[in-house]
């Protein structure tokens, strides 16, 4: 994906509290193809932050400055209008669709035709290592194999911007290094400004990016 143009995922002096305390204050740049790891304790206010990045944080919190992606105000708009794509520790596949139904739930209405839809989610699995998976019951797939489906799933939404909301911490030690590798690859290679909260010190290492830790 070209970057020209594309400024990146700002979050101008962004402050979010809950009943008086504030959880987070963040002044934070994100370039296209970046990776920026955020990390603390539980209770911290990371998810939120990603949430109110997504349009998805309740009424409750109090919210001030700016969330800015290419230049644009993503602040007020609804959650589907963000082209915000977020990958979660749970891989959240659709049981009642094949690998390749699930793929194609997340093709943006602009792709039309049957024909032209399925050879775009054949390009996905490909490029997952995934061939000749389009038919198979995601049941029936390794926790490594969802983990790529889902991450290709986001990625076919043509998001602007990632978020990883923990998506390594249900993996072993060895499955976790590799759908590291293939995240953040796939991240940069998409130009994509990319922010990942986990309590693993060893994925921010592996993100080779900058590491912030929330108080």
């Amino acid at each position: 994906m070209p970057t020209k143009g594309k400024t990146g995922l700002e979050l101008r002096d962004v402050r979010i509290a809950l009943d008086g305390r504030e959880l987070v204050a963040v002044n934070l740049t994100i370039a296209p193809g970046e990776v920026v790891t955020l990390m603390g304790p539980s209770g911290s206010g990371k998810s939120s932050l990603l949430g109110h990045i997504c349009g998805t944080l309740p009424a409750q919190f109090d919210i001030s400055g700016q969330v800015l992606l290419d230049g644009v105000a993503l602040d007020g708009l609804a959650p589907q209008d963000r082209h915000v794509g977020i990958l979660f520790q749970d891989d959240l596949l659709f049981p009642h669709l094949s690998v390749g139904g699930n793929l194609a739930f997340a093709l943006p209405s602009g792709v039309k035709g049957k024909a032209n839809r399925r050879e775009q989610v054949e390009q996905a699995l490909i490029s997952a290592g995934m061939d000749g998976f389009y038919n198979r019951d995601p049941a029936t797939l390794s926790g490594g194999q969802r983990a790529r489906v889902a991450l290709m799933r986001v990625l076919l939404s043509e998001p602007c911007v990632l978020l990883l909301d923990e998506p390594f911490s249900k993996l072993d030690s060895e499955l976790r290094g590799q759908i590291r590798s293939f995240v953040f690859d796939l991240a940069r290679k998409n130009g994509l400004p990319t922010l990942m909260v986990t309590h693993d010190p060893e994925d921010g290492v592996a993100a080779g990016g900058r590491l912030i830790e929330l108080s």
